[in-house]
């Protein structure tokens, strides 16, 4: 299995409001750059599509470490999915994204890593500005 890293963040200016999300995925010395934006959305909605959409973008299965500043995403794959599934989402804030989750995660073997945000990581910073570069975007286009 190739090993993936999977750096990822979101933003919404408004939270809810207009959200973007970014995603640096990389295997050896090679890496990939993702962003998207919503018109009307949550920062953790943002935060949880942006992990869905790098996992989209993989086209075998992988080894994946998620590095993500979100507690909620973070928490969400290493501890509360199995209990969600298990009461089938119901009180379950974004059950459309965390069946998208399961449905692209299928396969992987994925760890989940928590880092603090605006901390001066690297990739996490690059995908900051992913996130909100494309959030602006789409607030500057309604």
């Amino acid at each position: 299995m190739k090993k993936i890293t999977l750096f990822s963040d979101g933003s919404a200016l408004g939270n809810p409001g207009p959200g973007g999300y970014g995603v640096v995925l990389r295997y050896g010395d090679s890496e990939k750059e993702l962003f998207g934006s919503e018109a009307h959305t949550t920062n953790n909605r943002m935060e949880l599509l942006a992990v869905v959409e790098g996992l989209r973008a993989l086209n075998e299965p992988c080894d994946v470490d998620i590095i993500s500043d979100s507690s909620y995403v973070v928490k969400g794959i290493n501890e509360w999915l199995d209990a969600w599934k298990k009461r089938e989402f119901k009180k379950v804030k974004n059950p459309d994204l965390w069946k998208d989750y399961i449905s692209v995660a299928h396969g992987h073997r994925i760890k989940a890593i928590w880092v603090r945000g605006h901390n001066g990581h690297v990739e996490n910073e690059r995908c900051d500005k992913l996130a909100r570069d494309a959030a602006q975007e789409m607030k500057d286009s309604l």
